[in-house]
């Protein structure tokens, strides 16, 4: 009894969760959209860096437990000497290592820029993906509000060199000091226990927004019961530092100076946060000087994501503009990108003080956000498509490709299999505007035929019969090679 032959196992094409393929024409805005960064950043004298993908764990601030699977958060591996390596979690603690490990040798302060993809291992959901890309700017050893106030800057010119008109967004700068020292001034200790506190109050003010300053209130007292009965304990702060922290949230106004001077009544006698109070002051003064104004940007006490990283002036970017889903639901985009000034990072692998400050956006989200707004430019045009009407011309049909391309204008030659009929059908699929037929006749003559594929389609619609579409060969016309160029440009331009 002969065995029966048994079907090959074929692998189930199928792509990893969180994890997206990208179309021609979403690479082509990123790429755009990461040019117009680029070219802001080096305009200031930055410099381009690429940090591998893959780094120590240690490094990333991820230390790993001796387990066959590390902890959450990253994706990692044991490299063959037994130390576990992760993807890069974002491109900022990769930059850390690499001043740290050289250090003695960068001319400082660092002036980096960089994009590329980073990594979480997490939960993947709608608009929430485990690879993504970020561009940032960053500026390594460069202690004072100067070199926030340019962070700044680069920020907002960013966001106009990718498309966004005054009036379509906003950064909006806070300082972690300035609620340190209102803390400070109503007695919360720098403890641990103070330090618990603090989080507790930026969770509070965090919620600002969807509670209320009743619902933020009670958290940052003894607690609130929600709807479902859920019981969260508050900060536990005494009523004059309740006060003082709801006077923080509501310190900011239009005028800078007047946020300005808002807050140094709050902050009181407090050295740290009278110091935050002099940053906003410099940053301001810089501003003025270029001539962003608060409708660019603004000082904002209401800021406080990320507060618990950064050691001095904070700032995120905001859309200013409704922007509507293609049901015409309103849409919540948030901060498009953001940044401040972190002095802790290098120290971890130094043991000194390293002052940093830097930007970030991802790239996905702000390339969403334009796209709702209409601020990207058409997609890219298909290439003029030449057609293989006999094989024995394929030199020239490839010599005519290299004409038009040096004219600036994409060209492909098919190199397929099939005859006209189905060739006509690829560039269809394509999206080609143009076509190019050359058989023996026409180069015999000197001349190529030019097909205006979509006028040819419109056309196409009045006309009733097979034989009306034969005899009337509708958007087609015969030209001499040396007009080529001509003729297709002219079609291009209509």
């Amino acid at each position: 009894m002969s065995k029966k032959n048994k079907k090959p196992l074929r692998p189930k094409a199928r792509r990893p969760r969180g994890f997206e393929d990208k179309s021609a024409d979403v690479i082509r805005a990123e790429a755009k959209l990461i040019a117009a960064a680029f070219s802001v950043y080096d305009s200031h004298g930055f410099e381009p860096l690429q940090t591998p993908a893959f780094e120590y764990a240690d490094v990333l601030g991820k230390f790993l437990p001796d387990e066959d699977r590390p902890n959450t958060g990253v994706f990692a591996l044991r490299d063959d000497d037994e130390q576990w390596m992760s993807l890069r979690y974002d491109l900022t603690a990769p930059l850390a290592r690499y001043v740290a490990e050289n250090f003695d040798a960068l001319a400082k302060p660092y002036r980096r820029y960089q994009a590329g993809s980073v990594y979480r291992n997490e939960k993947p959901g709608p608009g929430r993906f485990r690879e993504f890309v970020q561009c940032d700017a960053d500026s390594v050893g460069a202690p004072g509000a100067a070199a926030d106030a340019e962070m700044i800057m680069l920020a907002a010119d960013v966001m106009r060199a990718v498309g966004l008109k005054e009036g379509q967004y906003q950064v909006r700068v806070n300082n972690r000091k300035l609620l340190d020292g209102i803390l400070e001034s109503a007695g919360v200790s720098n403890t641990e226990e103070g330090a618990i506190q603090r989080l507790q109050v930026l969770r509070a003010i965090d919620k600002l927004d969807r509670l209320g300053s009743d619902g933020v209130e009670a958290l940052l007292g003894e607690g609130r019961e929600d709807e479902s009965g859920d019981y969260t304990k508050g900060a536990g702060l005494a009523p004059s530092a309740i006060k003082s922290v709801l006077g923080f949230t509501t310190a900011s106004s239009d005028d800078r100076g007047k946020t300005i001077s808002n807050l140094e009544k709050l902050v009181g006698n407090s050295e740290r946060g009278l110091s935050g109070c002099q940053e906003l002051t410099d940053i301001d003064t810089i501003l003025n000087s270029v001539g962003i104004g608060p409708d660019r940007v603004a000082f904002d006490t209401s800021i406080v994501r990320g507060l618990g990283y950064y050691t001095g002036p904070v700032f995120e970017v905001e859309l200013l503009t409704d922007i509507k889903d293609r049901k015409g639901r309103p849409v919540q985009i948030g901060s498009i990108g953001g940044g401040g000034r972190y002095d802790d990072l290098v120290s971890r692998f130094r043991g000194q003080a390293v002052p940093a400050t830097g930007f970030s956006f991802g790239v996905s989200r702000l390339l969403s956000a334009l796209e709702r707004l209409g601020a990207l430019e058409n997609k890219s045009r298909p290439p003029v498509f030449i057609s293989v009407f006999d094989r024995s011309l394929l030199g020239e049909y490839f010599r005519m490709a290299e004409d038009i391309r040096a004219a600036g204008i994409r060209a492909e030659v098919y190199v397929g299999t099939g005859n006209i009929t189905k060739q006509m059908k690829y560039a269809d699929r394509r999206g080609a505007q143009i076509a190019i037929i050359m058989g023996e006749d026409e180069h015999a003559r000197g001349e190529v035929t030019i097909k205006d594929l979509v006028l040819g389609a419109e056309m196409a619609k009045a006309i009733s019969s097979n034989e009306e579409w034969k005899s009337s060969r509708p958007a087609q016309q015969s030209v001499a090679k040396d007009q080529m160029i001509k003729v297709i440009k002219s079609i291009l331009e209509k």
